[in-house]
């Protein structure tokens, strides 16, 4: 069992700029990290700051798993694995739809739905909605065209019919001309039972198998490694990383992270232009 025991605080607690700070003593020390990418490893441009990669090549160093758990698939999660440098081992991608292995890139598991009940619906509400269904290690089919950048893979245009035929992994609700506030009634609107669904920062509505979050992936990686949620350190900035948060034996949300997230959190360190992950990770691995 892993014991985390704070020590300082400084700041309000869960507050963007404040930091729960811990003390680590060597028994205590995580014997996993989870770590969401964007806004939390790379920044929207998908920069990688420099002493957010060394700080993750000393977690390599000390032996102790790092493991990505992100909403990318498995084309937009590898390249990250392999910029940090990686060694091979397990990743959670997909919002914890699909467990993968880094090398050989392979599949270990995926989790499916029937997407054609929730895009009826999404369309029936939202008719100018681009819907995305992803396509395991190779992209996505999608109904229009999104903008450039925000999927990655290969990208192939089909009728909404054909999104609908077949299981799904996961489906993406895009309208780049709508706020997220809409999505956000949008959701309500669906009240979508049977399935699992995420806000994103922008319009975006990111829908998963039912139960599946980055949390069940991070458990089924946990399971097969031998971890107990118990000692793993979990770190994120967004509204599919709340379930991880609560899961993990240490949460920690970066500091400009949603109000919510950093609610759900155990503790909030720095921004991510101050090095928030880097700091967190520095404390158990400096």
């Amino acid at each position: 069992m892993l014991l985390w025991r704070n020590t300082v605080e400084l700041g309000a607690a869960n507050t963007p700029g404040s930091y729960l700070a811990v003390t680590p003593s060597p028994q205590e020390e995580p014997q996993l990290v989870a770590l969401d990418i964007d806004g939390t490893i790379v920044d929207r441009e998908g920069r990688l700051p420099d002493s957010v990669r060394e700080a993750v090549h000393r977690v390599c160093q000390a032996g102790v798993p790092a493991v990505l758990a992100t909403g990318r698939g498995v084309t937009g999660a590898i390249g990250v694995h392999e910029e940090l440098g990686l060694p091979a081992g397990l990743l959670v991608v997909s919002n914890g739809s699909v467990l993968a292995h880094s090398d050989p890139l392979r599949v270990v598991s995926r989790h499916t739905f029937d997407p054609s009940h929730v895009i009826d619906e999404v369309l029936r509400i939202h008719p100018q909605a681009r819907i995305a269904v992803e396509e395991v290690g190779v992209g996505f089919r999608v109904s229009k065209h999104f903008p450039d950048g925000e999927l990655a893979g290969e990208i192939h245009v089909e009728p909404v019919e054909e999104l609908k035929a077949t299981p799904a992994t996961r489906i993406i609700v895009r309208d780049p001309d709508a706020s997220p506030d809409v999505f956000v009634e949008l959701a309500n609107q669906l009240g979508m039972t049977g399935v699992t669904y995420f806000v994103g920062w922008s319009a975006w509505l990111d829908i998963a198998p039912r139960g599946v979050t980055k949390a069940s992936g991070l458990q089924e990686a946990c399971d097969m490694l031998g971890i107990l949620a118990s000692s793993v350190l979990a770190i994120g900035d967004g509204n599919n990383d709340i379930e991880m948060l609560r899961w993990a034996g240490r949460g920690v949300a970066v500091g400009d992270a949603l109000e919510q997230v950093r609610a759900a959190a155990d503790a909030v360190t720095a921004d991510f232009d101050d090095g928030g992950t880097a700091v967190e990770l520095n404390r158990w691995f400096g």
